[in-house]
């Protein structure tokens, strides 16, 4: 997902360095190239020295994104006196990944503190020189891309229509008349909204949660006001946003030390990590994963992964599936060695159990897609939970059934319906194993094919509550 966002706006740089030399721009082809590299090589810098002072794992993806954010917002260089700004800029920005943090969780978007700083001073006006008419196509390509990878459409649109009625609703007063098509070509929300407001560190957790934070940071995008230092800008709207995600998003970020490293099968492996503080979750959500110290290739030195433990257990599991040909990432998760330690962060996710515990429930499991279900059915054993739930477990050989202790545990002692398949889960085998299907809240995770092939099947036999697994770069 980060490796996406951060090809979106390299390809989006390329296009802006040809396009100021053809003249489409306002700004030289040279003028784009020195800012590019002085932004770039000062982000690396700061980035390399904060991560020295306060001894954590540097991301090389962060850096670069953040680099490439300022970028576009801020006003290239056109004589060699403009270089401090950008210089000063990517200081901010790096070091506030590093102040600005709570339990070293990141508070706020580092672009956009960078810039908020440096104008609250008076130091630069933020020119968001991307959103001209020639940039706009591209901008909306590479927004899809990103808008699907992290599944924030809704999101997205929240935060878009309220800035729209925003600034409508602002211009009727004052009496101004303001082109429609012009919202879009001249005021960077599509560039905002779906490159900065989508950061998934600083954003809430919850679907409802994110759609609040996408109204608010929208509404505050469209007003305006003047208090003092103060001025109604994106990058404000932005940080007052973070400040709400800040609030009602869990603090979440610790360094595991493994304890096991168990085969399940011939390519899968449970990991048992040993957490420095304990921290609370719900069964079914998944974190972001850091291995420090990684050469990494271009799939990144960070990874999502459901948290395949209980909130009732003391260690934390995670359920792994290698190839032969993986990336860097899982080739040193795999060459871990017993105390060896990883950092996890950005609790998230909606696929947890409903609190009515009368809901009958059906879970569907493709491959690795069972290890949210190990943390719903093993939390369901520790509380003796007797929830009326039917498992359906698909796998491509005998060998790849894991965890199937905790939930033959759960048949036994819960009543819980397993159904263990070898090869495909046909509609007549549903209709078969769980007659009131139609009643049943359905649960489904694997291989994005076969959660949505399932998703049009469950639909067709006239299944209205369907929940699906979702993590960022898991689609």
């Amino acid at each position: 997902m980060y490796k996406l966002m951060q090809y979106c706006l390299r390809v989006l740089t390329g296009l802006a360095v040809v396009f100021g030399f053809i003249g489409w721009l306002p700004y030289s082809g040279l003028s784009f190239i020195y800012s590019f590299l002085a932004i770039t090589v000062a982000c690396w810098f700061f980035n390399i020295v904060f991560s020295k002072i306060f001894k954590v794992p540097t991301n090389a993806e962060s850096y670069a994104i953040t680099g490439l954010i300022l970028f576009f917002i801020l006003a290239p260089i056109v004589h060699f006196s403009d270089l401090w700004i950008d210089i000063v800029a990517s200081f901010l920005a790096m070091a506030s990944k590093f102040f600005f943090t709570y339990k070293r969780n990141v508070i706020f978007n580092p672009a956009a503190i960078s810039v908020f700083i440096l104008g609250l001073f008076g130091i630069i006006s933020v020119t968001w020189w991307v959103a001209t008419p020639i940039m706009i196509p591209f901008v909306l390509i590479a927004g899809y891309l990103i808008l699907k990878k992290l599944n924030r459409f809704s999101m997205f649109f929240a935060f878009l229509i309220s800035s729209i009625g925003s600034i409508f609703a602002i211009s009727v007063m004052h009496n101004l008349t303001i082109p429609f098509p012009a919202v879009f070509y001249s005021w960077p929300l599509i560039f905002f909204g779906v490159i900065m407001l989508t950061e998934p560190q600083t954003t809430p957790p919850k679907l409802n949660l994110q759609i609040i934070y996408g109204i608010l940071v929208g509404i505050l995008c469209g007003v305006e006001f003047h208090f003092g230092p103060l001025y109604s800008t994106p990058e404000f709207a932005l940080i007052a946003g973070n400040i709400f995600s800040f609030l009602v998003r869990p603090k979440v970020k610790i360094r595991l030390k493994l304890k096991e490293k168990n085969k399940l099968s011939p390519d899968i492996s449970d990991f048992v990590f040993e957490s420095e503080n304990k921290f609370s979750f719900d069964a079914g959500q998944y974190m972001d994963w850091t291995l420090p110290d990684q050469k990494s290739d271009s799939r990144g030195n960070r990874r999502y992964f459901t948290v395949a433990s209980s909130p009732t257990e003391n260690e934390v599991h995670i359920g792994v599936r290698f190839s032969p040909n993986g990336s860097s990432f899982k080739n040193h998760l795999s060459s871990l060695n017993i105390g060896d330690e990883i950092v996890a962060g950005g609790l998230n996710g909606n696929f947890n159990l409903p609190k009515d515990k009368n809901k009958k429930l059906a879970f569907i499991a493709g491959g690795i897609g069972v290890t949210p279900f190990r943390s719903m059915i093993k939390y369901m054993l520790d509380k003796n939970e007797k929830r009326d739930a039917a498992l359906f477990y698909s796998v491509k050989a005998e060998q790849d059934l894991v965890y199937k202790d905790v939930f033959d545990e759960a048949q036994k002692y819960l009543g819980l319906k397993t159904v263990y398949q070898v090869g495909v889960i046909t509609e007549d085998m549903i209709k078969k194993e769980v007659p009131d299907y139609k009643e049943r809240q359905f649960y489904i995770s694997g291989p994005h094919v076969m959660v949505t092939a399932f998703e049009d099947i469950l639909k067709k036999l006239g299944v209205k509550n369907i929940k699906t697994d979702f993590f960022p770069g898991y689609v």
